[in-house]
């Protein structure tokens, strides 16, 4: 889509899908992606802070028809907020900001999509959406299970970050297969519902319904996916999710539960192919699709 922006001539806007920013405005939109470029506390590769630019650059490239769903999922409105700003305070005061803008925007009856950006972000938008939103839960796609209570002396890290979502809201976990015993032993100790990715595809779609209650939060940490095809990630754990695997389990939640809002976290496009950057913009639409076309 084209945009005159004041001009005689068409340019393309630099948001999501290069959608005009006259026609997709806040108020007039369903939608709101997010983007939040941070990079503090990664442990391995570096560059998620370049996540979002890379995934919404990539997006300006996709049609904005959906073959599966039958519609132009734009329709409903996706307006592009400026990046949020990173916090020198460090990764907690960056949480905090993080709950203050997904739950400004929630407030005004969005569907937030939060484009990261490392993982750590995310507690923050559970938070806030834990405080609006009754009965909450949280659906996480992970190669690890981040259950960690601190890491690197820090409670606030990427490798943290499904820890500090249980202080919000129950969190079902999908895709791991990288952990520690102490970890297991929460998953274990808490009743945390658990579907690791083993050699097998993850078939147990009705028991990840199953464990969600009516509002869901789901938060979409790359590294899920197999390196072969997501390969633009800081910790590239092998044995990973397929795409129709990953998107068949999404599909499913939205049309038995409601998803409230998500995120897609974690590309580093330095690390990688621009496929990564491609195949996270096209996730990113997707999800805006299963959860918008059930309220349709």
């Amino acid at each position: 889509m084209t945009d005159t922006a004041g001009t005689p001539w068409p340019t393309l806007p630099s948001t999501f899908l290069a959608l005009a920013p006259d026609a997709h405005t806040l108020e007039r939109s369903a939608a709101v992606v997010l983007p939040v470029p941070y990079d503090a506390t990664t442990s391995f590769r570096g560059g998620t802070r370049e996540g979002p630019r890379a995934i919404i650059h990539a997006s300006r490239q996709m049609e904005d028809y959906d073959p599966e769903l039958d519609r132009v999922t734009c329709d409903v409105g996706i307006h592009t907020a400026p990046e949020l700003e990173p916090h020198a305070g460090g990764p907690a005061a960056m949480v905090a900001r993080v709950e203050q803008a997904v739950g400004w925007y929630a407030d005004r009856g969005k569907l937030v999509a939060m484009l990261g950006g490392e993982h750590s972000l995310t507690p923050g938008a559970v938070r806030a959406m834990a405080k609006r939103v009754p009965r909450l839960s949280v659906l996480v796609f992970d190669a690890q299970a981040d259950l960690r209570d601190d890491y690197q002396d820090s409670p606030y890290s990427h490798a943290t970050a499904s820890r500090r979502m249980l202080d919000s809201a129950p969190v079902t976990l999908v895709g791991v297969r990288s952990m520690t015993d102490g970890e297991m032993a929460l998953v274990r100790q808490r009743g945390i519902p658990f579907f690791p990715r083993n050699a097998d595809p993850i078939t147990e779609v009705d028991a990840i319904v199953a464990s969600l209650s009516d509002n869901v939060y789901v938060s979409v940490d790359l590294d899920g996916f197999d390196p072969s095809f997501m390969a633009a990630v800081g910790t590239p754990e092998p044995g990973g999710m397929g795409w129709w695997e990953v998107l068949r389990i999404i599909r499913a939640v939205a049309e038995r539960r409601r998803i409230v809002g998500f995120d897609v976290m974690e590309l580093a496009p330095g690390e990688g192919p621009v496929a990564c950057a491609y195949a996270a913009a096209k996730l990113a639409y997707k999800m805006i699709g299963y959860a918008t076309h059930q309220a349709r």
